[in-house]
């Protein structure tokens, strides 16, 4: 069935996209519908309609329903079973949303195709699926992938007469082991992270391997983050050629700048910042035409004038595509000769950036900028907490002098400036950050909230003007750009959101356009209410991923219809781009944006965009590793927390004073048979009606930690709430393990009161 446009109907378009074997995108659809031309234009509406709505998922370019899998996946494999068959899962799945990754029964073909390699343990698949009415997955394989694409890690555990076993550090992998024959230790040491091939293949037994590298003692401070930097294949050394580039790298000139070396810029940064590539300045505007106003001014490291684009600083630096922060080390996007020294904005040394004069009015609207290409000199490095003690009166040595000439003006042009921000009303989540403080062994000392200072937010507030700067210069100019871009939130995401706001009482109602105004008054509503930081942990859930483009999205989150990285060049490289492009717009100097690269901005944004989520997956992971370590011999303890997730296999719980996350399977609850309902986000037992909602506050005793996947298993203490029982409506088969767990959790339950 067809529209008046000549469009599929969306049901159409869910028949085709379930009966297709292969991987199906909008040609496809378009070819098999016969749409042509301009109809094509309004076929993508219609499937980003789909998309916002739920009713279509997306990888690359193929589509699918959410929740389910493509019919061609990758996969990795996980397990045999007793008949010798391959079990798998898949490599991306949204397990806060969908639950537990499903898993696939993998098909041996009885006669194997010449040249078709038998996958084993670890290995990742590409796989066609097909799934049966039961919902089950079964597949069969189309190739085994290349394993210089993977890495396998674990670590080794010496056996008695040579050889021995990895346990592998991947979470899904917990529990399956590979055996290491004496000979292929490759010097592996018991205890060594290590990085395994696979050798012999059998069809029974545990899969062996080799170890093909040796990382380093997993008791060494450096080895948790090692583990992130390798499982995600995140480049931390420098090639000869980019570290030649650097070294022989020289200072700028004052060939083409303007001398603001008098002017006295300040950097304002974390106490422990080896590099600093923002200064900031505010002064009294003297023009009578804007009374009350400021001149506020950033500048910026001048990267571009270091990094030539081709060379190999400049390939390296896309590669990477950010820096990535550890606990316990920094992987730069840049070598440290360039990052930490002539990049690095270092108090009364000269430093080339590329700055933005913006005058603002009295109430903190920015009225016009500039840009310029500057030789500086930065005044002094302060400390965020040092900048705030100065301002409310506990100067030392370094602030007194700059008290009244540069940070009380500086404080004076935020306060305009954030009422400007209040009027435009970004979204404004409440969420505690925390930080880890590390012992000088690498281990966790202490998890900190650190404050939330006035400093910090002048900083954010200075950074994002300049960035709407850039982005507005360069549109102007009709110049291409990557901008950062922030889409709203989907239908669904929306109709989730309602539906869990619903269960504690807090109804949206209907909207017009979205904007974050709404998530403003909802945040309002519970503010030092029990739920207040659930639900900022919900609307966030609710939002978009931010990312890079060449095309303007706008922002949803901070409410600008267009915005650009700046700041940060020593670390993005998305903002190396923007500054290349305002210097070939403004005719600032000969190292702007080449032409040859313009046709390549969407996939640099793209590559940059992966590289972020890379870096935060890394980040997340060590964290929640370096807890596990933390944790491992409080098995047994008890702790308070919330629940963060809600699946049908079980619950997420963050504990509240570390912020760690860990498992409740839902068949060790007891007492009942829990089944999971999706309009509450909560686990209802069917007889007794005990509830276990998203957001609730639980007291949880640790039973199992594994470091090196940084998993933790929790046992549910506390009560769930009271509700009204299903019923017999789907009740569980007798005997299941809820309740064979049933004495268990009345003990310990007993114990605790």
């Amino acid at each position: 069935m067809q529209d008046a446009e000549g469009l599929p109907s969306k049901e159409a378009i869910l028949e085709f996209i379930r009966s297709e074997p292969a991987d199906t995108g909008k040609r496809e659809i378009a070819r098999a519908f016969g749409i042509k031309g301009g109809a094509r234009i309004a076929l993508k509406r219609l499937l980003r309609e789909m998309e916002d709505e739920g009713l279509l998922g997306r990888k690359g370019k193929a589509l699918n329903k959410p929740g389910t899998l493509p019919p061609v996946v990758v996969a990795e494999i996980t397990l045999r079973d007793r008949d010798g068959d391959l079990l798998a899962t898949p490599v991306e799945w949204d397990e806060k949303n969908f639950g537990r990754a499903p898993r696939i029964h993998v098909f041996l073909p009885k006669r194997p195709k010449p040249g078709l390699k038998i996958p084993g343990y670890g290995d990742r698949v590409l796989l066609r699926v097909e799934q049966d009415r039961a919902g089950d997955y079964a597949a069969r394989i189309i190739k085994v992938l290349d394993k210089s694409d993977q890495q396998v890690l674990g670590v080794f555990r010496a056996g008695k007469d040579g050889g021995g076993r990895i346990v592998p550090v991947d979470k899904k992998a917990q529990g399956r082991e590979l055996a290491i024959r004496p000979g292929d230790e490759n010097g592996a040491k018991d205890g060594d992270l290590v990085s395994v091939v696979p050798a012999a293949r059998s069809r029974f037994g545990l899969e062996q391997a080799r170890v093909k590298e040796r990382l380093g003692s997993v008791k060494s401070e450096k080895a948790i983050s090692l583990i992130a930097i390798y499982a995600h294949n995140i480049p931390n050394e420098f090639s000869a050629a980019v570290l030649a580039e650097a070294e022989n790298a020289q200072p700028a000139t004052m060939a083409g700048r303007e001398d603001w070396r008098s002017l006295p810029l300040i950097t304002i940064d974390p106490a422990d910042a080896k590099d600093h590539d923002d200064a900031v300045h505010a002064a009294q505007d003297d023009n009578p035409e804007n009374k009350g106003g400021f001149i506020v001014t950033v500048a910026i490291a001048d990267v571009a004038a270091y990094v030539r684009p081709g060379s190999a600083l400049d390939r390296e630096a896309v590669t990477r595509g950010n820096s990535v922060y550890f606990p316990d080390r920094v992987v730069p996007m840049l070598p440290e000769r360039i990052s930490n020294n002539l990049c690095s904005l270092r108090p009364l040394e000269d430093r080339p950036a590329l700055a933005v004069r913006m005058i603002l009015n009295a109430d903190g609207k920015k009225i016009s900028h500039s840009f310029h290409r500057v030789m500086m000199r930065s005044a002094a490095k302060l400390a965020y907490p040092q900048a705030q003690a100065a301002i409310e009166g506990l100067t030392d040595d370094v602030t007194a002098p700059l008290l009244e000439p540069v940070l009380k003006p500086l404080w004076e042009a935020y306060h305009a400036a954030r009422r400007a921000r209040d009027i435009r009303q970004p979204l404004d989540l409440d969420l505690p950050e925390r930080k880890i403080i590390l012992r000088p062994d690498g281990t966790v000392d202490r998890v900190i909230v650190p404050e939330r200072l006035d400093a910090h937010r002048l900083i954010e507030e200075f950074m994002i003007l300049a960035n709407v700067a850039a982005a507005e210069t360069l549109e102007k100019h009709r110049s291409a750009l990557l901008y950062r871009v922030h889409d709203e939130p989907s239908t669904e995401k929306m109709r989730v959101l309602s539906e869990v706001l619903a269960s504690i009482g807090i109804k949206i109602g209907s909207q017009g356009a979205l904007t974050p105004e709404l998530f403003n008054r909802i945040l309002a509503k519970v503010e030092g209410s029990e739920h207040q930081l659930f639900v900022n942990e919900i609307v966030l859930r609710s939002q978009a991923q931010a990312q890079y483009a060449a095309e303007n999205l706008g922002h949803f989150g901070l409410n600008l219809r267009r915005y650009a990285h700046f700041t940060s060049p020593i670390r993005r490289y998305a903002d190396l781009i923007v500054h290349r492009a305002l210097i070939r717009a403004l005719k600032l100097g000969p190292d702007g944006l080449p032409d040859a690269v313009l046709p390549d901005l969407p996939e640099i944004a793209a590559k940059i965009s992966a590289a972020e989520r890379r870096a935060m997956a890394a980040e997340r992971e060590t964290i929640d590793r370096l807890i596990a370590h933390h944790l491992v011999d409080k098995i047994g303890a008890s702790f308070e927390g919330k629940v963060a997730g809600v699946t049908k296999s079980g619950l997420f719980v963050k504990l509240n004073d570390t912020g760690a996350d860990g498992f409740v399977p839902a068949s060790t609850i007891g007492a009942d048979f829990y089944r999971y309902d999706e309009p509450t986000h909560a686990l209802i037992g069917e007889r007794t009606g005990e509830t276990f909602r998203l957001g609730d506050p639980v007291t949880v005793k640790l039973v199992e930690a594994a470091p090196i996947a940084g998993a933790l298993r929790f046992e549910i203490l506390s009560e769930g709430r009271k509700g009204t029982p299903r019923g017999q409506r789907g009740r569980g088969p007798r005997g299941s393990n809820n309740e064979k767990r049933k004495p268990e959790r009345a003990k310990a339950r007993s114990k605790r009161k």
